[in-house]
């Protein structure tokens, strides 16, 4: 099969730099030689492929924003997000594991932890020796973390966690995780080591989506941590919002990723699939489906281009990454069921990607933020009345 070229209708890659085109060839090339001809089989079998972990980490893929001399690319947004993009492509689970890596664990402790917290634990996860999670939604409280009920009070020189996160990804996996829990009413982010007494972060079974990914339990019982794990700087719900605002960054681009894969898969299908005599893609119903998938995807790209453009001078609002999240997974999703319609039966096959990632997208539309919930942000934002309530 020839190389995949992208979509570009727009010739948006014109509007790139140099260092932005060899930062998603290469993972372009990454995900098609080490990616697509493994992931099915992690799919079916619900595991996540850990021999990817170390490629990951020599493409500099975690952390690749954050400074150089904690062992990280230094690259620039735009970056970043053909990173993710790139990465969705091949599989929403792949992208997931390196948007934790980076955004919810290593961003955090960048922007609150101590300068011993980042000498030890950076390089650690940028170079994929060790591999963090993010604890914050819980049984009850995903779309409104700040009723978390996880507490942490002081004691004996550190502090004792009781609580439960759920919905964690790379959970179980984890070396390190940055967890977010009450202290004397105020939420606080602490270091959470795989191996503390009390701890454990048993896996979620039973999914239909996202197999290629490990979802967690994180449970807290009587969990002692030391003073010194607490992130320093961290306090209020701000601070793993602002986590979240990285993430969903790189989701909003990786859903450019999804849809991209699901449109080749359909366009190339449609040209080569023989009814009535003729190519399927010469038919008004096939085209017009074509033509939409395209269009929404043209309009993401130009979304996420300009927010990263935004983003690199600091000047991005969470408002507009909850827009770009919203958006472009909704799109992405319906981009999927679209190109499924154009492989009929074909399209529920294992052979092609359309109904894995239709699949994986479920979940992409209501993590780290719901569609409603998105929703309602920049309702808020346009109309300076909350709504969520």
């Amino acid at each position: 099969m020839p190389r995949f070229q992208g979509v570009d209708y727009y010739n948006l890659n014109e509007l790139l730099g140099q260092e932005e085109k060899l930062a998603r060839d290469a993972v372009r090339a990454f995900v098609e030689e080490n990616v697509l001809p493994i992931i099915e089989k992690h799919y079916r079998a619900g595991t996540f492929p850990m021999d990817l972990v170390p490629k990951m980490a020599e493409l500099g893929l975690f952390g690749p924003t954050l400074p150089a001399k904690y062992g990280c690319a230094e690259m620039n947004n735009v970056s970043y997000g053909l990173l993710m993009q790139e990465l969705e492509r091949g599989d929403s689970g792949v992208r997931s594991f390196a948007s934790v890596q980076s955004g919810l664990v290593m961003y955090p402790i960048y922007a609150f932890g101590s300068e011993e917290h980042k000498e030890r634990w950076l390089p650690l996860l940028a170079s994929g020796k060790a591999v963090g999670c993010f604890g914050l939604t819980e049984p009850d409280y995903g779309s409104n973390p700040g009723g978390m009920i996880t507490r942490a009070e002081r004691k004996d020189g550190g502090f004792v966690l009781n609580g439960a996160k759920m919905w964690i990804t790379n959970g179980t996996l984890a070396d390190v995780a940055v967890v977010w829990a009450k202290l004397d009413g105020e939420i606080r982010g602490f270091l959470v080591e795989k191996g503390s007494k009390g701890f454990t972060a048993p896996e979620m079974h039973g999914k239909h989506s996202l197999r290629a990914s490990v979802t967690s339990e994180l449970v807290f019982q009587d969990c002692w941590i030391p003073e010194s794990n607490l992130l320093p700087t961290s306090g209020g719900l701000k601070s793993p919002l602002m986590c979240l605002s990285q993430a969903r960054y790189g989701i909003a681009w990786g859903a450019v990723g999804s849809a991209m894969a699901c449109y080749d898969a359909a366009l190339n299908y449609a040209k080569s699939r023989i009814q009535f005599g003729k190519p399927i893609a010469a038919f008004q119903l096939t085209q017009e489906k074509l033509v939409h998938m395209l269009s929404e995807i043209t309009k993401a790209q130009l979304m996420c281009l300009q927010l990263g453009r935004l983003k690199d001078q600091n000047k991005a609002k969470f408002t507009q990454i909850s827009l770009a999240k919203r958006n472009n997974v909704y799109h992405a999703l319906e981009i999927a069921r679209m190109a499924r319609e154009i492989l009929g039966a074909n399209g529920i096959l294992d052979e092609y990607p359309v109904m894995r990632h239709a699949n994986n997208l479920e979940s992409v539309k209501t993590y780290e933020g719901t569609h409603e919930m998105h929703t309602l942000i920049v309702g808020e934002d346009i109309t300076g009345i909350a709504a969520f309530e």
